[in-house]
């Protein structure tokens, strides 16, 4: 009997060791499920970086990323809706815990609010109907009728542009269509975005002229002084590093991704 028990002993001792040297090598933390999940912003009209699906499924670049971030750092995600224009107020008032949608990082939003390390090189770029021959360059926005988003980059460098005749609009759709109607001689966004519109959204009519009018760089944003800051960065390095993030951006620009700095 006290063989028997003897063994029991050391069979209980040698499982107990081994489920604790499968702890120890588990490289990726898994999600904790009494954890609250981190609230996460997004404005699902910023295409080709967050489309809504008619059955409310959120998908594009940044969501892919998000996710990604997420099994790294072990915590699991909960993106909320809102218009791009209100995410800086709502990430102040800590109302989210963090915020992804083509935020470009500025000095000017970074006296309110936090960003993580670059994730995406953008650009503006100007858009005009086919049939415009007159606007080319930065030059040839004097005086025209502009249209932007509303509390975006593009919307800032609008105000550079003398003498211009600002439109604003809620999303990309919107000023777009502003533009096949000829209510604006052009649009100021981001490049990307407008490419992929143009390719993928049945835009005709449309294009883009010139070159990039900015070099931009978007992060993660997050209230000031944010708990979850360091994890979301060493995320980012790891897809970086790991090869995911070239996976992910060769999925929804069929290119290769340039070289990001590391703050």
């Amino acid at each position: 009997m006290k063989l028997i028990n003897l063994k029991w002993r050391q069979l209980i001792l040698s499982l107990g060791c081994l489920l604790l040297l499968i702890a120890c090598n588990n490289s990726y933390p898994t999600t904790n499920p009494g954890a609250q999940p981190l609230k996460v912003a997004t404005d699902p009209t910023f295409i080709p970086f967050e489309i809504q699906r008619a059955s409310s499924h959120l998908e594009g670049f940044d969501i892919d990323l998000m996710n990604e971030i997420a099994k790294i750092a072990g915590f699991a995600v909960q993106f909320e809706s809102l218009p791009f224009d209100g995410m800086i107020s709502t990430l102040q008032a800590k109302r989210v815990d963090a915020a992804i949608s083509g935020i470009t990082i500025t000095a000017e939003r970074l006296k309110t609010i936090a960003f993580s390390r670059p994730y995406f090189k953008a650009g503006l770029a100007i858009a005009v109907r086919e049939d415009n021959q007159n606007i080319k360059d930065f030059n040839s926005l004097k005086g025209k009728k502009i249209a932007v988003q509303i509390g975006s980059t593009g919307a800032d460098f609008a105000k550079t542009i003398p003498n211009a005749k600002i439109s604003t609009f809620n999303s990309g759709p919107e000023f777009f269509q502003d533009l096949l109607n000829g209510n604006v001689d052009a649009v100021v966004s981001d490049a990307f975005a407008t490419f992929y519109a143009i390719k993928n959204g049945n835009l005709k009519g449309i294009r883009v002229v010139a070159d990039l009018l900015t070099e931009e760089y978007y992060g993660i944003a997050t209230p000031k002084n944010s708990p979850h800051l360091d994890a979301i960065n060493k995320g980012i390095a790891t897809l970086l590093s790991n090869g995911t993030y070239r996976q992910i951006y060769q999925k929804w620009f069929n290119a290769e991704p340039p070289q990001l700095p590391d703050s």
